[in-house]
């Protein structure tokens, strides 16, 4: 069975979508990474079985170190895909030359339009009739690898930023859980 690891950084509602739609059918999630002591995609991943690993980039003195105890424990890992799921950090050259071409990522927006962390608001800023998101390799820039896959919607009239943002993560809940199914196979 083909192995992934997520990292994550926050809540980690992307991570558990994969985890129910794929562990066990599609692949194994072998392990999740979450760079921020305490985020809620520890507990998830509790709730769901999944073994952790949490490191901190400020207990290491580079990046570069940072991303060598990384490299380490994936490599007892051994995974197919490394899936970045709201993971905060951008990935260095270190773990880009590791795993080149075997780590994604997933944007809530259209891109190459409004890449960066507020993607979002950032679409909604500029007035977008059509929203939507973007699964991709990572790169060392930001947002710039290449497309793998995107979905969209219309925004509706009368569509506050709430009811937006909502229909990104529906969006997303079902793309990248499909797009690894797909990139596994």
């Amino acid at each position: 069975m083909k192995k992934i690891v997520v990292l994550a950084s926050g809540s980690g509602s992307n991570f558990e979508a994969i985890v129910k739609k794929l562990h066990g059918d599609s692949c194994e999630v072998a392990l999740l990474v979450c760079d921020q002591p305490g985020a809620y995609c520890l507990k998830r991943a509790e709730t769901l079985g999944i073994k952790t690993l949490q490191l901190t980039l400020k207990d290491f003195d580079s990046k570069v170190r940072y991303e060598l105890e990384m490299i380490k424990h994936l490599k007892a890992v051994n995974p197919d895909l490394i899936v970045l799921a709201g993971y905060m950090k951008l990935i260095g050259e270190t773990l880009l030359a590791e795993y080149e071409g075997k780590i994604i990522n997933i944007h809530p927006a259209l891109l190459p339009a409004f890449p960066g962390r507020n993607g979002v608001e950032d679409a909604l800023t500029y007035g977008v009739k059509v929203m939507g998101v973007t699964v991709h390799y990572v790169d060392a820039g930001i947002d710039t690898g290449k497309i793998i896959d995107q979905e969209s919607f219309k925004r509706a009239e009368d569509e506050t930023a709430s009811e937006s943002k909502e229909k990104i993560h529906a969006i997303e809940h079902e793309l990248y859980p499909r797009v690894i199914k797909h990139l596994l196979t």
